[in-house]
């Protein structure tokens, strides 16, 4: 009797086995030479003007004839990003989905997209839970690849959600890194001028508490007007960079 219970346990056993799907090894088109987070700051410190500048900066630096060189350039031969922008906690939306770019034809797709996407927030600053939400992202990501590094740029400090400094250690725990690009502002933020401007300036606030991570840098535009094409160069140097790859 025994025996032929564990005889028709083992049949069911088999049966359930049969239906489960079974794990799928990423294929050679899913894995790519970097995964990469653009994590773009659209609080209302952001005017629409600035938006646009903003929005128009990254539309036509990942068009940019340097920039797909640099994406095409390694031994995949294409990188996958993801495009996120981000307010106060709780407030962050996905732009652009994990997209694999390999040529000029599949960023002149994503360039597009970006420019007509409609905005989204107009809250605080959150960095902490723009690093935490980058960090879901790329867990979620259909492709591998042995460098994964999110890019923050925002053009004020942390003043909602949990310290940045804490969101920044998490994510450089786990192997990623962050790179900023600050954009300075002429005038302080008349409702909050330290946010703008906080003691020793907006560029050492980033160095000192968002970056982090091998090779970790931060940038600083002069303005939403200098935003695009130094985009580009920052683009190049981070997608270029292949000398601190870990394992995907």
């Amino acid at each position: 009797m025994l025996r032929s219970l564990a005889t028709v346990w083992l049949g069911f056993l088999m049966v359930v086995a049969v239906g489960l799907p079974a794990p799928t090894a990423r294929g050679d088109d899913e894995r790519v030479d970097l995964l990469l987070v653009l994590a773009a700051d659209v609080s209302r410190s952001v005017d629409e003007r600035k938006f646009r500048l903003q929005r128009e900066g990254y539309a036509t630096a990942i068009v940019d004839p340097r920039v797909v060189r640099a994406m095409t350039g390694g031994p995949a031969g294409r990188i996958a990003l993801c495009f996120v922008e981000w307010a106060s906690d709780g407030e962050q939306v996905i732009i652009i989905d994990w997209t694999s770019v390999g040529n000029e034809t599949e960023a002149k797709a994503i360039s597009q997209q970006i420019r007509e996407a409609p905005r989204a927030f107009m809250g605080r600053t959150s960095i902490s839970a723009a690093i935490d939400y980058s960090m879901t992202v790329l867990a979620h990501s259909p492709f591998a690849g042995p460098r994964h590094i999110i890019d923050v740029s925002g053009d004020g400090t942390n003043n909602s959600g949990r310290p940045v400094t804490a969101a920044r250690d998490a994510a450089v725990a786990e192997g990623v890194t962050i790179n900023g690009l600050v954009i300075l502002s002429e005038v302080p933020l008349p409702t909050n001028p330290l946010h703008t401007h906080p003691p020793g300036g907006l560029t050492a606030y980033y160095e000192n508490n968002v970056i982090g991570g091998p090779g970790a840098f931060v940038v600083e535009a002069d303005g939403f007007e200098a935003f695009g094409q130094l985009l580009v160069s920052k683009l190049v140097k981070e997608i270029a960079e292949r000398s601190s790859a870990r394992p995907g």
